[in-house]
């Protein structure tokens, strides 16, 4: 999070300061104007390399890990686990990883090219599956630490510190409502703390699979929008800043990130989609005609190339043959 303008010291100091670009050709029948927030142009194409750096820092300045010594451990859907990952490779520590067998294969190849120790477990197993196996393996693993990132105060801190403050900057200050995806809840919790400190009359939006709706009130469900909706309710996320959390099917969401691809030239994941389709619907209503909404992009869509997101492509890519 250096100056942009200067070397950085080393890759840490690539994280934050991405930029926003406003979306003009999926928007029609919209009121307010929407603008994305590139998260996808982070070092390692995540949101979530923020909080690898913020919870690995945090728990160095406690004195609680040293590299060399230390072996860091998470339960991850992917994404936290290659913002670890890169960050883990550059300082010097063992990283051993969890993941649900179900999300894409680029994240498996990713973690192992940066060297994390990687277990997949049972999508039947849910979250659950996964935090069981983190918590075994921290328990046979001498010298380790769990950074647990759904329960790290970190892990919003650095939204706080710096995501929400790039926003207000950005935006000139007139940002009306922001609108994230919710995992962790990290991004949405401290992004939005800072701008209602800022203005509170901002808006904050979650978002959640229409297939999960557990912050609706509803039962977690399996659903496809890979990165959003845990099925459960996160101890790092703050209710009380939410406004409304807007449901979002995987089909929607899988068709606007095509749409996003193809007319707004931008290559993201499903759970970018899933924003952007809650951003549009809060867009079309009277009550925004003239507003700003800003709406998290988390990640690149390089790391859903093997998904149904973008089969058809790949199908037609795999059968191409030289005249």
């Amino acid at each position: 999070m250096e100056d942009a303008h200067v070397i950085a010291k080393d890759v840490t100091g690539l994280i934050g300061n991405t930029p926003m670009v406003y979306l003009n050709n999926i928007v029609d029948g919209c009121v307010a104007r929407i603008a994305a927030k590139l998260e996808m142009m982070e070092p390692c194409s995540s949101v979530k390399d923020r909080i690898g750096y913020s919870m690995i820092t945090d728990a160095e300045e406690k004195g609680l890990i040293t590299p060399g010594k230390t072996v860091l451990i998470e339960a991850t859907s992917g994404n936290t686990g290659i913002g670890l990952a890169f960050i883990a490779a550059a300082k010097g520590y063992k990283l051993i990883l969890v993941m649900p067998s179900s999300y894409s294969i680029e994240r498996r190849i990713i973690l192992k090219a940066f060297g994390a120790e990687l277990y997949i477990t049972d999508i039947s197993k849910g979250i659950d599956g996964v935090f069981g196996k983190a918590k075994e393996l921290v328990e046979r693993t001498p010298n380790s630490y769990y950074l647990n990132q759904f329960e790290n105060p970190a892990n919003p801190k650095i939204h706080y510190e710096t995501t929400g403050p790039e926003i207000w900057k950005c935006s000139e200050e007139r940002i009306d409502a922001l609108v994230a995806g919710i995992g962790t809840g990290g991004t949405i919790t401290g992004a939005g703390q800072f701008l209602k400190q800022k203005n509170p009359k901002i808006k904050v939006y979650g978002v959640e699979p229409t297939e999960s709706p557990v912050l609706n009130g509803g039962k977690p469900g399996p659903h496809k929008i890979q990165g959003i909706g845990a099925g459960v309710i996160p101890a790092v996320l703050d209710v009380n800043i939410l406004d409304e959390v807007v449901t979002v099917s995987s089909e929607e969401a899988m068709e606007t990130a095509r749409l996003l691809v193809l007319k707004e030239g931008l290559l993201v994941g499903i759970s970018s989609g899933a924003a952007t389709a809650a951003a549009i619907k809060i867009a079309k209503r009277p009550e925004n005609v003239g507003k700003l909404i800003v709406v998290i992009f988390p990640r690149f869509g390089e790391r859903y190339l093997s998904t149904m997101l973008f089969d058809t492509s790949r199908e037609e890519a795999e059968s191409m043959t030289y005249e």
